[in-house]
């Protein structure tokens, strides 16, 4: 019996690791986060997307390169942290 990993959110993948996309929570309202998770969606943050966390810039881990399909895109901590996955 295997047991899956426990979901966690983007910002929390580590640097080579890939995982599965669960969900796209929306922000806070005052942030206009209904807009940011549509954006992340249409980027291609959709459940059941594949993704690889390419690198963590330095100082401080941001932005963060994350590779969706043929595509890559940086993304702030706050952003990818948004995103529920499920590691591989």
């Amino acid at each position: 019996m295997t047991h899956a990993a426990p979901l966690i959110t983007l910002d929390a993948l580590k640097v080579g690791a890939t995982a599965t996309v669960v969900h796209v929570s929306p922000g806070a309202a005052d942030d206009g986060g209904t807009g940011l998770a549509r954006r992340l969606m249409e980027l291609g943050f959709v459940p059941g997307e594949k993704i690889r966390m390419l690198k963590r810039g330095m100082p401080g881990g941001e932005p963060l390169a994350i590779k969706v399909g043929n595509s890559t895109f940086a993304l702030r901590r706050f952003e990818a942290a948004l995103v529920s996955i499920q590691p591989e």
